[in-house]
């Protein structure tokens, strides 16, 4: 599931082309935007893509549409990719401990949006990116993995953006090639 450019599902995508990812099939793309990169990243690699309209939460009739247009294709695992909405409960139970994250700091510290500019702000020396499940409060579920990015003198904002991209886009294949082989091996 995401909402924006794709790149974190393009990663996935990749891992699973070159042999990270095994045994495991990406079951459908999902998004709450219309003309979203994830969506035109899962077209170009002929996986099922979805976009089921708004999400808002607490929105019971948006829970609805999304739990029954996910639970078509059966997933045993829900990646949160960018998804720039928060989840209900309703939608979380739904789903029960089949969803994670991916989350642009070193949680538990910078929670919720703009994560990254936070840590900026903040003046930390390292900051990084985490893959966690998915729990009713936000971005506090149970860590999975974490990689650390060392923000140097030099960098700017914008560097240290591109640094963390970079880690989220190992770090999410690994963890779900290691979530996959218990699922789908």
């Amino acid at each position: 599931m995401g909402s924006g450019k794709g790149t974190n599902c393009q990663a996935i995508l990749d891992a699973q082309r070159s042999g990270l990812i095994q045994d495991c099939d990406i079951v459908g793309v999902f998004s709450d935007k219309p003309n979203s990169g994830i969506l035109e990243a899962a077209k170009l690699a002929g996986v099922p893509q979805v976009y089921l309209g708004s999400y808002k939460h607490s929105n019971v009739t948006d829970d609805e549409r999304w739990v029954s247009g996910i639970k078509k294709f059966r997933p045993d695992l829900i990646v949160l990719a960018g998804f720039m909405r928060i989840l209900s409960n309703q939608f979380i139970q739904a789903f029960d401990s089949k969803i994670i994250n991916l989350h642009p700091s070193l949680l538990p510290s910078f929670r919720g949006k703009d994560a990254v500019t936070q840590a900026w702000n903040a003046g930390v020396k390292i900051t990084g990116c985490t893959v966690h499940w998915v729990s009713p409060e936000l971005d506090a579920g149970k860590i999975i993995a974490q990689a650390p990015v060392r923000i140097m003198s030099s960098d700017t904002l914008e560097s240290v953006m591109a640094k963390v991209q970079a880690a989220e886009h190992m770090l999410l294949p690994a963890v779900i090639a290691e979530i996959s082989e218990g699922f789908c091996s």
